[in-house]
């Protein structure tokens, strides 16, 4: 595993982003962890956020793209933080746009803010997690609306490997089949479970213990996508 994806394990329990306990996900699953990106809320912590989804980018879909696309509301500060790092690490300079919630009928108007899309753009749209792909059905649409653009993929933060809506295979999945691009993360959760199984040290330890590791395995045999 990629350094970088070790420190972002790291970096999601020390922001209290990734939880494990007992947890009622919006599906009603009863689930032994939890991702929360809204917990991210310093600059700090956004701009380390922003270096690890810049880092994911350029290793999976490289930089050869335009727009980096944010779902409103959490996909917002995701795109900022994200090209700004991109700019800083890789010195290559893209545009980020984002959808509003309600259409602007004034001043700047539009279903859009930031960048504007154009015909021909390379767009890449970025998320913090998703586990039934409502997001995409909503904001896909709006940016084929705009422009005649080739949408190259979405990152994700963390791949959760849960059956989607479907019960076949993964949210994410679906996700590709449905829209026909791309789609990563820049952990799964078996590699966050094979890394916090392997790494010594007490707090790992105190996160995984026997009886967690026994519910992680008990939700997956139930929830979890074949070959994970």
């Amino acid at each position: 595993m990629e350094t970088y994806k070790k420190e972002f394990i790291d970096f999601m329990l020390d922001s209290q982003v990734l939880k494990f306990g007992e947890f009622t996900l919006k599906s009603g699953r009863k689930s032994p962890f939890f991702m929360n990106a809204g917990a991210y809320t310093t600059g700090g912590q956004l701009r380390k956020l922003g270096e690890f989804y810049a880092r994911a980018i350029h290793d999976t879909y490289g930089l050869d793209f335009d727009i980096l696309f944010g779902p409103a509301y959490k996909g917002i500060p995701l795109a900022v933080a994200t090209v700004m790092a991109i700019s800083k690490i890789y010195g290559r300079d893209i545009r980020y746009c984002c959808n509003r919630k309600e259409i602007k009928d004034h001043g700047d108007k539009g279903a859009l803010l930031g960048s504007k899309l154009h015909d021909g753009d390379r767009v890449v749209i970025i998320e913090d997690v998703t586990t039934s792909g409502a997001s995409m059905a909503e904001v896909v649409p709006i940016i084929r609306e705009q422009a005649d653009v080739d949408i190259v993929g979405l990152m994700v933060s963390l791949n959760r490997e849960e059956l989607g809506l479907g019960g076949e295979v993964s949210a994410l999945q679906e996700i590709k089949e449905k829209w026909s691009f791309s789609t990563h993360a820049i952990v799964t959760m078996s590699e966050v479970i094979d890394y916090l199984g392997h790494t010594e040290g007490p707090e790992h330890k105190a996160v995984l213990d026997s009886k967690m590791k026994k519910a992680l395995e008990e939700y997956y045999r139930e929830y979890g996508v074949k070959n994970r």
